[in-house]
């Protein structure tokens, strides 16, 4: 297996660099493919505009290599939709997709229904809290899936500094994330950043994914597409350094714990005995729990939903 990992990495891990966009721009055209770059967002009105801008700037009017951005706003209370469409994006809040499905909260949830008002043969998510953003994390993405036809899903890998430690970000998918693959599906144990979520694939393998509606989307999705499509159509690209809103150390623990559901179903999909995490936080009479739902829900493959199909033969 480790063989495996090794040839993968020599074979399906790439720089930015490696596909200037002049040639990405070329095999767009000889290929026809269309792009929709989507950002899903709660309240992140400090860094989606600027996303949002040097996407629209460097991608659409520089180079015509993304075809629509789109950002999915899952009820933010802030300006994140009048940030975001001021910007160039078109906005679409998560509850006006599908109504017929009511919404729960969770970004697998707002990717799912993305797939629904976008139209892009190739899909690119990128999250909305990123800081000092660079289009490379849209081009690096896309990149392999314009010039090869035989790659289906790609990552980004990046470097993930914490305050002024470099390498020290990226906490759940050390602890948590990494060992599962390790030992579970070391396939894909050449992931660089298995959770990160800046992502591209084919419209067609996406639409044949169930999605986790919270925090597992990320893994099930690789997990998921390992067994669709195998290894060698999965690829990442390193696109340098991401730098984003750190959450505290209770939220990456229910953040684990969805990770830690959504790889426990697809080891066994048996009986979820405790689907909650309770945690502990100093009050005035000594710790107090605090007991969170985990997500035990997931969207199906898209293409099962009835909307999706007559959509796709109009």
């Amino acid at each position: 297996m480790l063989e495996n990992v090794e040839r993968w990495l020599s074979t399906r891990s790439w720089s930015v660099k490696d596909r200037p966009l002049k040639k990405l721009i070329a095999a767009k055209r000889s290929s026809n493919a269309t792009v929709s770059v989507v950002l899903p967002a709660l309240n992140e009105e400090a860094t989606v505009g600027e996303i949002v801008a040097v996407i629209r700037r460097d991608l659409m009017l520089k180079v015509p290599l993304v075809d629509e951005i789109v950002v999915i706003d899952s009820g933010s209370t802030d300006r994140t939709s009048e940030v975001a469409a001021a910007a160039g994006a078109r906005v679409v809040h998560r509850d006006d997709i599908l109504p017929r499905i009511p919404a729960v909260p969770g970004k697998g949830e707002v990717l799912w229904r993305s797939l629904l008002v976008t139209s892009g043969d190739i899909v690119c998510f990128i999250d909305a809290d990123l800081k000092e953003f660079s289009s490379d994390f849209v081009s690096g993405i896309v990149g392999p899936l314009l010039t090869d036809p035989g790659v289906d899903l790609v990552k980004a890998m990046y470097d993930r500094p914490l305050g002024q430690a470099a390498g020290q970000g990226g906490r759940v998918t050390e602890l948590m994330a990494r060992p599962l693959l390790n030992m579970h599906w070391p396939q894909l144990a050449g992931f660089v950043q298995p959770l990160g979520g800046e992502y591209a694939a084919r419209r067609s393998l996406l639409e044949q994914l169930p999605f986790p509606v919270g925090y597992g989307v990320e893994l099930g999705m690789l997990i998921d597409a390992l067994h669709l499509v195998g290894l060698d159509a999965l690829a990442q690209v390193d696109v340098g350094v991401r730098k984003h809103r750190h959450q505290d150390g209770q939220a990456l623990g229910r953040m684990s714990a969805a990770i830690y559901r959504t790889a426990q179903l697809r080891l066994a999909r048996g009986h979820l005995i405790r689907p909650s995490l309770t945690q502990f936080e100093r009050g005035e009479d000594g710790f107090e729990p605090r007991t969170y739902s985990v997500d035990t829900e997931e969207r199906p493959p898209m293409a099962d939903i009835a909307e999706y199909a007559r959509r796709k033969a109009a």
